[in-house]
């Protein structure tokens, strides 16, 4: 499974936030802050810690979290790519205000005495994103090992799974609420997907100057596939081997599978032509032209 170009080309919203959650993560650690971490009934509604509500959504509670929480996130940057990073924002600030919102309210229910009943880290955002990952990311290749049936999503839901478990119920409430908030993303609650900022804002976000990551813009273009729709307008020449004649044109159905996988569309109509509409052989043909 492959997210598109390597790093955080044109993810600049996906690199700040990755950047911020490690910043984050080490300064409370190097401090010793870990324990410190984490929300309660007691932080929130008695002692009246709000910064506790703006710590938890970058910072993680421990080293396992962090890694497997940034490799989330990292992932999940095809979706940046995908709707593009104004939209991304939109979709990022919803996901956290309304999951932290979820979180209150369990606490407020449970009004459990225990200290950091909730961990810390940005759960929303992460479990929220498994949401369009389930639905909207095609399976392209299946496998079994022992028997039992696997395909490339296994990996992303794997890691997802020991991030959900971690901290048991600490980690377990956090990540339903982001399940929650991804669903009402979904459901288009408030017409949010239409939503978006204004562009000096999540322009701000490529103009940070951070240490160059991943492939350059022009190494991305030369005979890569894994754009996004975000890339519309751009196209990119590909060179395939000349179609059979007799090629049915692609259904518009298979076209919209491998765009979002993060392919642009002319590349995946040319695909699906050399593959006879194969969806499987025409991913193939994309991914090892964007190996080049």
């Amino acid at each position: 499974m492959n997210g598109g170009p390597s790093g955080f080309y044109n993810a600049p919203v996906t690199r700040t936030f990755v950047i911020a959650c490690a910043l984050f993560t080490v300064f409370f650690g190097i401090q010793g802050g870990f324990n410190k971490l984490g929300l309660s009934y007691q932080d929130i509604f008695r002692n009246f810690r709000l910064w506790k509500l703006i710590v938890s959504v970058f910072a993680f509670s421990s080293a396992p979290e962090l890694m497997f929480g940034l490799y989330l996130l990292y992932y999940f940057r095809v979706f940046e790519r995908q709707i593009g990073s104004n939209k991304y924002s939109v979709f990022i600030l919803f996901s956290i205000t309304f999951s932290l919102l979820f979180e209150v309210l369990t606490l407020a229910l449970l009004k459990d005495p225990a200290v950091n009943l909730l961990t810390s880290g940005p759960y929303g955002l992460i479990f929220a994103s498994f949401i369009p990952f389930y639905f909207d990311i095609p399976v392209s290749t299946r496998f079994r090992v022992f028997g039992v049936h696997f395909s490339d999503k296994s990996f992303i839901y794997l890691a997802g799974l020991q991030l959900f478990l971690s901290s048991w119920k600490r980690s377990i409430l956090p990540g339903l609420c982001g399940i929650l908030a991804g669903s009402l993303y979904r459901l288009n609650v408030i017409r949010i997907r239409r939503a978006k900022f204004p562009e000096f804002i999540t322009s701000f976000f490529s103009r940070i100057s951070w240490p160059s990551m991943g492939s350059s813009p022009a190494a991305s273009t030369r005979n890569v596939v894994g754009g996004a729709p975000a890339y519309a307008g751009r196209q990119v020449e590909r060179t395939y081997p000349s179609p059979v004649p007799t090629a049915i044109e692609p259904p518009e159905d298979s076209i919209a599978v491998l765009v979002s996988m993060g392919f642009d569309r002319n590349s995946a109509r040319q695909a699906l032509v050399h593959a006879r509409n194969d969806i499987n052989a025409a991913t193939n043909i994309l991914l090892e032209a964007q190996s080049h």
